[in-house]
């Protein structure tokens, strides 16, 4: 494993533009990556979420916080500069994917030594005394992947509250009142003071503790300015952080086991004509492809069900068969 050089940049969209980048153009055959970055406060939107319902664009406005998309899946998260993100970049392998203990449990056995119990809960949280202090997704092409997660050290908790929309349901399926009694920064739980950097230390150290020297990537400037005109063309650009909403007249919202989906529908003379999907969940499967092979279908179960028939939903959402997800489509229940 080598650990990559983030040049020490706090940019979020130059962070999340290196990460794409590697995981779609380093050497994986044999050799995986470690990457950690600290990003100026931003809200890092999950790929398949309707932005502006995920932010209080008031606050984010008046408070000069980034707004970008990732490529993973997952719930809306706040960084700040007390906020640490890692990421695991990997082959893929079906035992990885959804495999989120693999790669945060170094991350919790570190945390652990230093006093904090931290431990892996529900599908993709690390808690600490029932409070979630990181969260994790992924991301593969079938070829490569990537496995990250922020860890919420000294973060500003305030502008998590004010900063994001969380879904009502979010919450009361985890049987918690409010968002900031769910969430908590690990400096809360330490018995001896430290600091971000020393954490981030203490996790290399761990990950890396057989060997000599810790291997390290410098990219080098080709590389970077190729990672420097994706942040350019994608990660700032507005069409992929928030992306226009089509018109609908039909909207389906339910929070299942492995997430929220919620699909808008222009619906015109019995056929579906516009849809959007949105949610929360984890599966790496583009949504975008279900959007497009449901376009000029009848919108109705026989005709969802057909065009869906041969397809892997789990890809897509999580556990829910085509059945489910049609009967559920069409008569919202």
């Amino acid at each position: 494993m080598k650990l990559i050089d983030n040049n020490d940049i706090h940019d979020p969209t130059i962070n999340l533009a290196l990460e794409e980048y590697c995981v779609r153009n380093l050497d994986f055959s044999e050799e995986e990556y470690l990457l950690f970055y600290i990003n100026d406060p931003s809200i890092i939107i999950g790929k398949h979420q309707n932005t502006i319902e995920e932010i209080n664009k008031k606050y984010v406005d008046a408070h000069n916080i980034y707004v970008v998309r990732r490529i993973s899946g997952g719930g809306a998260v706040y960084h700040d500069r007390g906020n640490l993100n890692f990421s695991f970049l990997t082959k893929h392998s079906d035992d990885s994917i959804n495999n989120f203990r693999k790669f945060t449990q170094p991350i919790v056995d570190t945390l652990k030594q230093i006093g904090v119990n931290a431990e892996l809960t529900g599908r993709n949280d690390i808690t600490v005394e029932g409070r979630k202090v990181s969260g994790n997704a992924q991301f593969t092409n079938t070829k490569t992947m990537f496995s990250h997660g922020t860890i919420l050290f000294n973060s500003n908790l305030e502008d998590v509250v004010e900063a994001l929309n969380v879904k009502l349901d979010k919450i009361e399926s985890k049987g918690i009142k409010s968002v900031r009694s769910r969430v908590a920064n690990i400096s809360e739980f330490l018995k001896e003071p430290m600091t971000i950097y020393d954490l981030k230390q203490k996790i290399i150290e761990n990950i890396f503790i057989n060997y000599n020297n810790i291997p390290v990537l410098k990219l080098n400037d080709e590389q970077w300015n190729e990672i420097y005109k994706l942040a350019e063309a994608k990660y700032r650009n507005w069409e992929w952080n928030y992306g226009r909403s089509p018109e609908f007249n039909l909207q389906r919202v339910h929070r299942f086991p492995f997430g929220q989906i919620d699909v808008r529908v222009n619906v015109k003379e019995g056929t579906i004509k516009e849809l959007k999907i949105y949610g929360d969940y984890l599966a790496f499967g583009d949504s975008d492809d279900l959007e497009e092979i449901l376009i000029d279908t009848k919108f109705d179960y026989e005709h969802i069900y057909s065009k869906l028939k041969d397809i892997n939903l789990s890809d897509y959402f999580g556990d829910i068969s085509v059945e489910e997800f049609s009967d559920w489509l069409v008569r919202g229940k």
